[in-house]
């Protein structure tokens, strides 16, 4: 008789669960995982809808005759392309790929395309992982990836390091879209270690941005690798979400959103979108249609892309023609709130320093979260992502024992504002002048 009456409850506690279940993916919607992030400016920004129009121009057989540009073309000089591969150059180990020396911007460019759906070669670098499969700088990462970026740079090296000899002023960026935002991610992680292939270049020269990328680096190396490796996602794109062990595809989907956070942060093993994210925010919950793009950023310890969102525009918001409108369009709309304003240029100065404060701090609070929610080798063994203590020493140093917040998007809002507030003031005609 009691096994009898057990059974309604045992079917009470199951549609409990199954309807918790739908309630989480239904309603959980994007925009609620970068809500409390800082908007991104557009000195910081203004890179990426350059670098996704040249990963675009990968595409192209011929880039003085395209096929598919977008509305204003691709904005670059064909006589600055060093060197283009396609598939039958990369013998499949990556995805086709350009070398691009941006005279107009001070860069040296590698461009990685993304996922070829017709090429297996790229199915078989993105499925060769499993779950803790490959280690590296004290951290867990992709293994087709980690093999797909050491090849790329054992074939690159030369042609990076001679022009990053004759061209010592500028920078190093390695862009890339899906499956080569991965490539991309691994490849910068490589180059950093060993930098005396690419003549011994600094840190601060060397820029990742990977679009729409994959989990591809454990928790503990996105966070020490933001100063450096940035992720652009727009809205609701399934691939940051997404694992990409085969095993655990379907695990993502229906049994993450009943995992505690607590218990993923501390999986070691687990992989995650790399970096500082900018996520391109441009639709609303039970509203239809697109709104004016907002960029929001932050280098976050939990709450980082951890589960898939049931939406129509999953796919393509994945698409690399429509993160580049999307981002281009945010772009602009910062641009002219910064027109608007009509910011000096010594002012604007100032704002671009005390943005790199607000990112240096961001990174070191990032750092201090992680290891107060006791992420595994949150610390770096390494010289490079380090922030191991308060400067000047003291019984703090060498550890990490005060949690630091990472910056809300209020503070630094209020912090830009006061500095407006501060130097200009309105004259009769309702002007932006500058303070006697």
């Amino acid at each position: 008789m009691s096994i009898v009456c057990g059974f309604p409850l045992l079917e009470c506690v199951y549609c409990l669960a199954c309807a918790r279940w739908v309630w989480k993916k239904c309603l959980y919607t994007a925009g609620h995982e970068s809500e409390n992030w800082g908007l991104a400016t557009a000195e910081e920004f203004q890179p990426i809808p350059h670098l996704c129009r040249l990963i675009l121009s990968v595409y192209e057989e011929d880039l003085r005759n395209p096929l598919w540009a977008p509305p204003g073309g691709y904005g670059i000089n064909p006589d600055w392309v060093i060197s283009k591969k396609n598939y039958e150059e990369t013998h499949g180990m990556v995805p086709p790929y350009m070398i691009y020396l941006d005279h107009d911007n001070a860069d040296i460019v590698l461009a990685v395309r993304g996922l070829n759906l017709a090429r297996e070669s790229d199915y078989a670098v993105l499925l060769d992982n499993k779950l803790g499969q490959t280690k590296f700088d004290g951290g867990y990462v992709h293994n087709g990836l980690l093999k797909a970026a050491e090849w790329l740079l054992d074939a690159e090296c030369e042609v990076l390091r001679e022009l990053v000899e004759r061209n010592p002023s500028y920078t190093l960026t390695f862009a890339g879209h899906s499956l080569g935002a991965g490539v991309v991610t691994l490849l910068t992680m490589v180059a950093v270690q060993n930098n005396d292939k690419l003549q011994n270049i600094e840190r601060k020269r060397i820029r990742c941005y990977a679009i729409a990328p994959s989990r591809c680096i454990s928790l503990n190396l996105a966070v020490r690798y933001a100063d450096i490796i940035n992720s652009v996602v727009l809205q609701d794109d399934f691939l940051p979400r997404t694992t990409t062990a085969l095993e655990d595809v379907f695990k993502s989907l229906f049994w993450d959103t009943c995992t505690l956070e607590e218990k993923m942060l501390k999986d070691p093993r687990r992989l995650y979108a790399p970096g500082r994210l900018y996520h391109i925010v441009e639709r609303k919950p039970f509203r239809l249609g697109r709104f004016p793009p907002v960029v929001r950023t932050a280098v976050p310890v939990d709450g980082r892309f951890e589960h898939i969102v049931l939406s129509c525009n999953v796919t393509s918001d994945h698409a690399i023609i429509w993160i580049e409108k999307e981002s281009q369009k945010a772009l602009d709309l910062m641009l002219e709130r910064d027109r608007i304003m009509e910011i000096p240029a010594k002012q604007r100065m100032e704002r671009q320093e005390s943005l790199a404060r607000e990112h240096t701090e961001e990174y070191k609070a990032a750092l201090r979260r992680a290891a107060a929610l006791n992420v595994p080798q949150a610390h770096s063994p390494s010289g490079y992502g380090t922030f191991t203590g308060t400067d000047g020493g003291g019984e703090n140093s060498g550890g990490f024992s005060e949690e630091v917040p990472v910056l809300s998007s209020r503070m630094r809002r209020e912090s830009w504002d006061e500095l407006v507030r501060r130097l200009f003031q309105r004259d009769d005609s309702g002007q932006m002048v500058l303070r006697p």
